[in-house]
């Protein structure tokens, strides 16, 4: 079975790199991105090389003789608009297009939770109307609109809403908050922390990835919720992470009608890495479903929300030294925190 990997680079890619072998031989895989592969990460036998999924060319000569093409290539919510769509929406429409000229046997597309946009009520249900904020919501929807439309020309196309993963080798916004746990600060919360917020560890989702590239085509060709199955409060899952850590960090709740409007000057003036995504859902109750996964696919997650924080944390220390600090738009780089550094200082 030949498998390709769009945004084979990106933090989920790498992970899906480690256990692509459970299904097929390395050497039946190619992993491609606009971005760098790091050296010796990957599979000798794996084939790497740069790719870009708005390039409709390409995407006609890389799904010649494919099986199944797992669709992980997408612009982040720091990117600018027109890349954005260009890469979310376009890139979509180039990856199925191909595949169905090409004969593929299935194509499992990574959505977002992000379609739901900010619901009042929970859990969500994957028949939830779909309502995207901001640009990269926005293209999530118009991305999994596509995917339908493929899916009524004849392609089987998997679709997955994961809430936000984290794991080993994540950083971006998260990074923030293991090196301020780390240094033993508060840990501010927006609002009073007793909202629920699902979380996600990444071996789990790529767990979810490889049963619907496998599975009988009835029961992938669907639409499937994934998180964590074990989630407690903002306060309880991020209390869990600094009482492992032992460092005398602690969560420390913050009126979100003045912390949000401070953190939206910020975005603007270009001093945070924060951007309104991150900030403007984090003190609402935020979980979605996954029955259906579990009883359609036979997919049990084994991790809750504070275990993949520790495990992600545990990584982040046994790994700092070697750190890469970026510009932060990559999920696999360290952010600079602009601003925040400032209020780590009196925390």
């Amino acid at each position: 079975m030949k498998i390709v990997v769009t945004g084979g680079a990106g933090f989920l890619g790498y992970h899906i790199s480690q256990k692509i072998n459970r299904i097929t031989d390395f050497s039946n895989t190619v992993f491609f991105d606009i971005a760098k592969f790091e050296e010796n990460e990957y599979d000798k036998g794996i084939k790497c090389i740069y790719g870009d999924v708005r390039d409709k060319k390409q995407m006609d000569e890389m799904m010649k003789g494919v099986d199944v093409v797992i669709h992980c290539a997408a612009a982040l919510p720091l990117w600018k608009k027109k890349d954005i769509y260009e890469t979310n929406i376009d890139g979509t429409r180039n990856v199925l297009d191909s595949s169905l000229k090409n004969n593929v046997n299935r194509v499992v597309h990574i959505s977002s939770t992000a379609v739901y946009g900010v619901p009042d009520v929970h859990p969500l249900f994957e028949e939830h109307p779909r309502h995207g904020v901001g640009p990269y919501g926005e293209s999530k929807v118009k991305a999994e609109e596509v995917c339908e439309e493929y899916r009524k020309k004849g392609l089987p196309v998997s679709i997955l809403r994961p809430k936000s993963f984290i794991g080993t080798a994540r950083l971006g916004v998260f990074q923030i908050l293991y090196d301020w746990v780390e240094s033993g600060v508060k840990i501010p919360i927006i609002g009073n922390g007793k909202n629920r917020y699902q979380l996600f560890e990444v071996e789990d989702l790529v767990d979810a990835i490889l049963l619907a590239s496998t599975l009988p085509l009835e029961k992938v060709n669907d639409t499937f919720n994934v998180g964590a199955k074990e989630f407690k409060t903002v306060n309880e899952d991020v209390g869990a992470m600094c009482e492992y850590a032992g460092t005398g960090s602690r969560v420390m709740p913050t009126p979100a009608g003045l912390v949000k409007p401070a953190l939206r000057l910020f975005e603007i003036l270009n001093l945070s890495p924060l951007y309104k995504w991150i900030y403007g859902t984090a003190d609402t109750d935020s979980f979605v479903s996954i029955d259906k996964a579990m009883n359609q696919l036979g997919w049990v997650p084994k991790y809750s929300n504070s275990d993949a924080l520790i495990r992600s944390y545990q990584w982040y220390l046994d790994n700092k030294h070697t750190i890469q600090q970026g510009t932060g738009v990559t999920h696999r780089i360290a952010w600079k925190q602009g601003i925040l550094s400032l209020f780590k200082k009196v925390l």
